[in-house]
């Protein structure tokens, strides 16, 4: 059957305009994945990459700057992520700048996020590697997660039991709280604290006042510290007292030895001071001799009056009064 032109015109149309619909979809995915565009790679290394894949968007401050090209695991905890980035990006891209994998969303696919440092560095050169930051993923999350949840249950079962021993008045805390008694004594040695607490500040406080209305700088403390000679004087006079006192020690000891020897000796001073008639008569000696002595004044006063003896007597006194002018005018 031969085709008319009208299903020739309808063919050729139907061709061309698949083949701009094809043309304009490789153009938006090239553009989606820079395949026509100016681009430069670089580099990040990863422990975990959390489910990248290639193709992903690779965000530059939130903007999608460029696409993952290619994951290379390097060993078992290093990973290598190759990304295609946009040539005019490459101006605002700093050495120190840090990598970090996210999601789109929550449930979005992943991607890699590219944020700033705020400090000063060089900029970025094609096939450098960044500074990667690894997050915590979401099987890390649920087991520290499940962890916490079986210490919050340990601590709830012992906080459990500590609560229902309290209870009971067991141990020191539940005696407290259920003994009356000795509640009450706590409260009474906690006020005899407070009022002992409160009398050693009153004792501190005139202990303070008696300090302070001590005058140092007449005192001879400011003396001995502040003046050097009085400190020299001082140090003779306290060298002089141990010199003293070990004179004084020797003199004692050897009065207790002469004591010693006096008491156990038989000589005239032991027999003086035991013999207690000795003494007596000693005593009767002295007393005669005062009055003998007293009588002789006596009888001299009596000779004086005498006439035989009056003229010695005042020659002796003109003598004296002599004696006694002249030593005055010497």
């Amino acid at each position: 059957m031969k085709q008319t032109n009208t299903q020739k015109f309808n063919l050729g149309l139907f061709i061309v305009i698949s083949t701009l619909l094809l043309i304009l979809t490789l153009y938006f995915i090239g553009n989606k994945q820079n395949l026509f565009g100016n681009t430069f790679k670089i580099s990040a290394v990863f422990n975990n990459v959390n489910g990248l894949q290639l193709g992903n968007n690779v965000r530059y401050s939130g903007i999608n700057v460029g696409t993952v090209k290619s994951i290379v695991m390097i060993n078992d905890t290093t990973i290598c992520v190759d990304m295609v980035i946009e040539e005019k990006i490459l101006k605002h891209l700093k050495k120190n700048a840090i990598a970090a994998i996210g999601s789109d969303g929550l449930v979005g696919s992943m991607v890699i996020n590219i944020a700033p440092n705020k400090n000063l560095s060089r900029a970025l050169l094609p096939g450098d590697t960044i500074q990667s930051y690894s997050k915590i993923n979401t099987n890390d999350m649920l087991e520290t997660l499940n962890t916490t949840n079986e210490n919050a249950a340990i601590l709830t079962s012992d906080l459990q039991k500590i609560t229902t021993a309290i209870n009971q008045g067991k141990g020191t805390l539940g005696m407290l709280i259920k003994d009356d008694e000795l509640s009450k004594n706590l409260k009474q040695t906690i006020l005899n604290l407070t009022k002992t607490s409160a009398e050693a500040s009153q004792t501190f406080s005139k202990l303070n006042t008696i300090v302070t209305s001590i005058n140092f700088d007449q005192s001879i403390a400011n003396l001995i510290v502040n003046d050097s000679i009085a400190t020299n004087q001082f140090k003779s006079v306290i060298t002089n007292l141990d010199s003293s006192s070990k004179k004084m020690d020797s003199v004692i000891t050897n009065l207790n030895a002469f004591i010693t020897m006096l008491q156990h000796s038989e000589g005239t001073l032991n027999y003086l001071v035991k013999d207690t008639i000795l003494v007596k008569n000693i005593d009767e000696t002295i007393f005669n001799i005062k009055e003998s002595s007293v009588k002789l004044n006596e009888d001299l006063e009596a000779l004086k009056h005498n006439f035989l003896f009056r003229g010695y007597f005042k020659k002796l006194e003109r003598q004296k009064k002599r004696d006694e002018k002249k030593a005055i005018k010497h």
